[in-house]
């Protein structure tokens, strides 16, 4: 008698527990991690995040904001945005 079923089950459980807990961990950073960009041109600018899709609205010249350590890389690309933080 084969006992595969079970072996299967048993894997894919684990598996997804894996999942889970890296998933949790990652987002335990996400909460954590934010780098304070200053933003240096002249009128207002909205930036996306790269990775995080969020929005990150400038208003005027010298206005900052907390921006994701996920997005952070692609901010500072941006000529305009100083990373403060």
């Amino acid at each position: 008698m084969c006992n595969c079923g079970k072996k299967r089950s048993g894997y894919s459980q684990n598996q997804a527990s894996k999942i889970n807990t890296v998933g949790k961990a990652a987002v335990g950073e996400e909460a954590a991690g934010y780098i304070s960009f200053e933003y240096t041109g002249k009128s207002a600018l909205t930036v996306i995040g790269n990775v995080t899709g969020t929005k990150y609205r400038f208003t005027s010249p010298g206005n900052t904001q907390n921006v994701n350590h996920l997005d952070a890389a692609g901010m500072m690309a941006v000529p305009v945005l100083k990373k403060i933080r």
